[in-house]
């Protein structure tokens, strides 16, 4: 089981470019999750790639609704 861990990470919009902060929970393992932009409330998909070794964070990858 992972311990739960929660990282704060700052992200721009990829609709309007204003910096969201977003909790990332790495207890997850990688996972793709949404969230809405605190200023423009656009829906924003979320990537989070943890690693299978030691649970750390690899990376965060912001994602666009029409991007699908």
């Amino acid at each position: 089981m992972h311990d739960q861990r929660l990282i704060s990470w700052q992200e721009h919009c990829p609709y309007c470019d204003a910096m969201n902060d977003i909790d990332i929970d790495t207890s997850q393992g990688s996972h793709v999750t949404w969230v809405d932009c605190q200023w423009c409330c656009a829906p924003i998909s979320v990537t989070v790639t943890v690693s299978l070794f030691d649970d750390t964070l690899e990376s965060v990858t912001l994602g666009r609704d029409d991007d699908a």
